[in-house]
């Protein structure tokens, strides 16, 4: 992935500066002048020497000839570097500008915009010695066109290796499970590192974003069983307090039916209501509670009048 990356902006760069070789303007102007010298030529008096006739078309090809070499065009967001006899002279742009042909040289054309390079790490081992893989965006621009363009031969080449080379150290020096909850760490440790090493080339980092984090399937597997079985022993746990509420509950209630015999009465006939309510409902009930709370006589009133209840047809 890396190595693709690196490849498509090596040939959108080669690609640029060969449309900015000649650009629209110059080849009109070229053109307008070989018009002038050719219709020169054409409507020229008889009289006039043909020497004379032919050094003024002569002229007039050169202007073009000059025009559609020397005359360059920069966009808005663009900084070219100027090189003249293999010395720095400067940076052009953005617009118009003139060089000087066989003297002068345009290098390299810096793109001043935000730049976005993504950069993974495959295969790399983590302090646990885990194999992952992790995908990464780096935001970046050009502050210094200057340094971009003479510091470092490709300048977005090695930002994208140094970013790559930068992942992988903090990778191998941080455990699997803070990788995982830490990507925000990550990010800022990226950035910090990744910055240090490109300011020297006028370049500023302004962001890392980790996309994804890739482990492998069996240890996914594990994970998730881990990640269930802690669940299901944090949901055991939390039964177990809610049965330990319940019984206090009852301890409690119990205070107030042990010196009250009509209130524990009332309190079994609702249970059994409750219990009644839905038709065909089958209520058990020990035979202690049955002694104890004088149930005997008010199950068979209930028994009776349910079959004294009218049939539905």
């Amino acid at each position: 992935m890396e190595s693709k990356f690196i490849k498509s902006a090596i040939e959108r760069k080669k690609s640029k500066q060969a449309e900015q070789h000649i650009p629209p303007l110059a080849g009109a102007l070229f053109g307008v002048f070989l018009i002038i010298a050719a219709l020169s030529a054409i409507f020229a008096d008889s009289k006039i020497n043909d020497g004379l006739i032919g050094a003024w078309v002569l002229g007039w090809t050169i202007i073009g000839i000059y025009s559609l070499f020397s005359l360059k065009i920069a966009s808005q967001w663009e900084k070219a570097v100027l090189l003249r006899l293999g010395k720095f002279r400067g940076l052009r742009g953005p617009g118009l500008f003139w060089i000087v042909p066989i003297f002068d040289a345009v290098t390299t054309w810096i793109d001043g915009r935000v730049i976005v390079t993504p950069f993974s790490a495959e295969k790399t081992l983590t302090k646990d010695t885990v194999p992952v893989d992790v995908d990464a965006v780096l935001f970046w621009v050009v502050w210094d066109a200057e340094k971009a363009a003479l510091e470092v031969e490709d300048y977005k080449a090695a930002i994208s290796w140094a970013a790559q080379t930068a992942l992988r150290d903090i990778i191998g020096r941080m455990m699997l499970a803070d990788i995982l909850v830490g990507r925000s760490a990550i990010d800022e440790e990226l950035q910090r590192i990744i910055d240090e090493r490109t300011t020297p080339w006028g370049v500023t980092v302004q962001s890392v974003e980790i996309r994804d984090i890739v482990i492998p399937q069996d240890l996914e597997d594990a994970m998730s069983r881990q990640a269930q079985a802690e669940r299901e022993r944090q949901a055991r746990v939390i039964l177990g307090q809610s049965e330990q509420q319940i019984a206090a509950s009852f301890a409690e209630a119990s205070k107030a039916y042990v010196n009250n015999p009509t209130a524990l009465h009332l309190r079994a006939m609702n249970m059994l209501f409750e219990g009644l309510k839905e038709k065909g409902a089958l209520v058990i009930v020990p035979s202690s509670a049955v002694d104890t709370m004088n149930l005997g006589g008010l199950s068979g009133m209930v028994s009776l009048a349910q079959n004294n209840l009218p049939k539905e047809k």
